[in-house]
């Protein structure tokens, strides 16, 4: 069996690799001075673990011996995790795209050893096939290439990266404030344009959650009270959770639909889907007080807690797509394998006449109830959505509806302890410190609002791993990856950023000091690395790793928000709960960056969005003085909870010494006090405030918009 240098790494994506007769590198200084003396190009290939065809491009050319012969011979190759080092991938995708016109993974680009890109794209299968050149054939002309004009295609890709630095340019161009009230109009009538109607989401197929959407679209409406903003996206939450993409059985979301109707997924599970489509659904049901969206938040977090956590508290990042179809043969794996059922199997394991109404509840047919399968992944087999509700089940059986919801509860626990048996799909269990960041928001956010110790404990948790493991006290620095007692990477914005916004979040929801105490630092910490003080925003890089050849000030807010995007919300709301000006400095240097791109393309942005509305919604400071655990006061924090009040920061003043050290940023705060012994709220703007109240329904009044 061939080993690689891969087999040191942590990645759970490298050592899939660990095996393959290429002579693979790791992202490192080793590898930049091998191909430098040996004067070779570099092949760089991109990918993570649960990615679908980065296992096809392993098994049809890097366990190929004919094909890794000629990678060894003629290059340096170097296997990347993009989740490991966003940074790397941010930099040779900006590269592919502007090439090549699409990006996508796995991501092959070949580099000088200086690391400058001069020819790439995404997946090339061995040989000349569906109009794609053969990898072999690539490899082999880029060779010739390299030997017979290195010194041309090195001042290319000099050229290439002068053009790539002017091509992310980010800086203020046009005076005057960087958004105003047109700025969201413009956004939500494209939204309005491009929403389906009937199925929810934007555009056709294939569909993804870009839950950044919804959070603008749900702050747009508590700001101008337009229903059809609250519609699109409580009409997209229904679909989505109705259809396959939605584990029906286990809870969680898939990575995306391949189809319009969100019911044939591709089947990986990332855990930065699952945190803010939670967060997504968690607003739909304040928004609404309908239960179905916290019923949908309750089966994310659960399947979260049941299969994502870690002993010590942290969240795992994927489950693969793949998954062993029987375990007879290992080796053999299927799309969805772990998660779809032949009608055979359900009636073997659940008697009439629940089988039947199960079949009937979530669509199962004869053969398959898949009608596009072009790669024959579901004959015979089934992906269970919910053909129809308990209610239209029961009547068309002619039972008591309460009966029937009994029996599909026992048909679905039964089909859960059988799929408990199958192999399960690969389980990425790195511990990602932005993806943490966003599952701890999460879970601050559902302990509040849905009133669940389990999830607020989650949270809780999970921000202590964070800073047990991934914290350097002493240097204020975060690192990015956690994987079997090793802590690595210097942590890049999204991971100061998404931490942050977690800690925030989890102490507006439990109101431990200590976690906004820690959120200043971290955002100090953040401007110090990161920031372009001169032209204003974030870089997502910082200035001390000179192996990179470009620093990326990101924006685009895509199936992730972008660090850019979430560090302005921090930093407006950290501004308010601090009154410390360098925050709002900070901010509005941000926004003024992008202001061009909030003018001429707000859909790429809509996380920066969320920071435009809450500013442009005035803001309230609502400061509760009074025990955390009494009586007045949860009932306070009831009415604050379940309502939607999405532009509002939040204090609690519970002793002499929280109040001193909150008064020393707001000096107002030194005189809120509970009155005559009760637990009280003061609601203020522009921190001039209303007549402290107790009552529960008067706080509800001053709340709300």
């Amino acid at each position: 069996m061939h080993t690689n240098r891969l087999a040191q790494e942590k990645s759970p994506y490298l050592l899939q690799h660990a095996h393959n007769p290429v002579d693979w590198y790791p992202w490192g200084e080793e590898a930049f001075e091998t191909a430098r003396l040996a004067n070779k190009p570099i092949f760089l290939s991109i990918g993570y673990a649960t990615c679908h065809w980065c296992h096809v491009m392993e098994r049809e050319s890097f366990e190929n011996e004919e094909i890794a012969a000629l990678m060894n011979r003629d290059y340096v190759a170097i296997k990347v995790d993009r989740e490991e080092r966003p940074d790397v991938d941010r930099i040779y995708m900006t590269f592919v795209q502007s090439t090549t016109g699409s990006g996508g993974w796995p991501m092959s680009v070949w580099l000088t050893p200086e690391l400058q890109p001069f020819f790439g794209g995404t997946y090339f299968p061995p040989e000349n096939r569906w109009g794609h050149p053969g990898f072999g054939s690539i490899l082999t002309q880029i060779a010739q290439a390299w030997a017979s004009d290195r010194r041309k295609i090195e001042e290319s890709a000099r050229h290439v990266v002068e053009q790539l630095k002017k091509q992310v340019e980010v800086a203020p161009t046009r005076a005057g404030a960087a958004f105003d009230a047109a700025t969201m109009e413009s956004a939500f009538s494209i939204f309005r344009r491009t929403f389906d109607s009937r199925l929810g989401g934007f555009g056709g197929a294939p569909k993804f959650p870009r839950v950044s959407v919804h959070h603008f679209l749900l702050r747009y409406y508590a700001r101008t009270k337009n229903p059809e903003a609250l519609d699109m996206v409580l009409l997209t939450l229904r679909e989505m959770a109705r259809g396959g993409m939605h584990d029906q059985l286990g809870g969680g979301f898939h990575r995306y639909s391949v189809d319009d109707h969100w019911f044939v997924p591709h089947f990986e599970k990332m855990l930065y889907d699952q945190a803010q489509i939670a967060v997504s659904c968690l607003e739909a049901f304040q928004a609404t007080g309908d239960r179905q969206y916290a019923d949908t938040a309750r089966r994310i977090f659960d399947y979260v807690l049941r299969d994502m956590t870690d002993a010590g508290g942290g969240f795992y990042s994927a489950e693969d797509a793949d998954s062993v179809i029987t375990p007879e043969h290992p080796g053999l794996k299927g799309e969805g394998a772990f998660y779809i059922w032949s009608i055979e199997e359900i009636h073997a394991l659940v008697s009439q006449p629940a089988a039947g109404w199960f079949c009937y509840r979530y669509g199962v047919r004869e053969g398959s109830n898949v009608e596009s399968d072009p790669h024959g992944e579901f004959t015979g087999k089934n992906i269970l959505y919910q053909a129809h509700t308990v209610e239209d089940t029961a009547r068309h059986f002619s039972q008591p509806p309460g009966e029937v919801q009994t029996e599909l509860d026992r048909a679905s626990g039964l089909l859960m302890a059988a799929r408990a048996t199958r192999v399960r799909p690969l389980l990425d269990d790195k511990i990602l410190t932005a993806w943490n960041g966003l599952m701890i928001s999460a879970f601050a956010k559902g302990g509040a609002v849905l009133d669940d110790a389990r999830y607020a404990d989650a949270a809780r948790r999970a921000s202590e791993f964070i800073i047990s493991h991934l914290y350097d006290a002493p240097s204020g620095r975060l690192l990015r990856r956690y994987r079997e007692r090793d802590a690595a990477i210097p942590g890049f914005l999204d991971d100061y950023a998404m931490f942050v916004q977690g800690l925030l979040d989890l102490y507006e929801a439990q109101f431990d000091r200590r976690h906004l105490e820690l959120a200043v630092r971290l955002t100090e910490k953040q401007q110090e690395l990161f920031e372009d003080t001169e032209s204003g925003a974030f870089f997502s890089t910082a200035a001390d790793d000179h192996r990179l050849v470009l620093r990326v000030k990101e924006d685009y807010d895509g199936a992730e928000p972008s660090g850019n995007s979430v560090a302005v919300m921090n930093l407006v709301r950290l501004a308010r709960m601090t009154n410390r000006a360098g925050f709002r400095e900070s901010a509005e240097r941000t926004l003024a960056a992008f202001a061009s791109r909030l003018a001429v393309a707000p859909v790429g942005i809509p996380q920066m969005l969320t920071a435009c509305e809450w500013l442009l919604g005035e803001p309230r400071e609502i400061i509760l003085a009074g025990r955390r655990d009494s009586a007045g006061m949860r009932a306070l924090l009831h009415e604050l909870h379940t309502r939607f009040v999405p532009s509002r920061v939040v204090l609690l003043v519970d002793s002499l010494e929280t109040q001193q050290a909150l008064a020393a940023g707001i000096p107002s705060v030194a005189a809120m006090n509970p009155v005559e012994g009760s637990a009280s709220a003061y609601v203020c703007r522009n921190y001039t405030c209303q007549l402290p109240v107790s009552e529960p329904a008067k706080f509800a009044e001053l709340i709300q918009y």
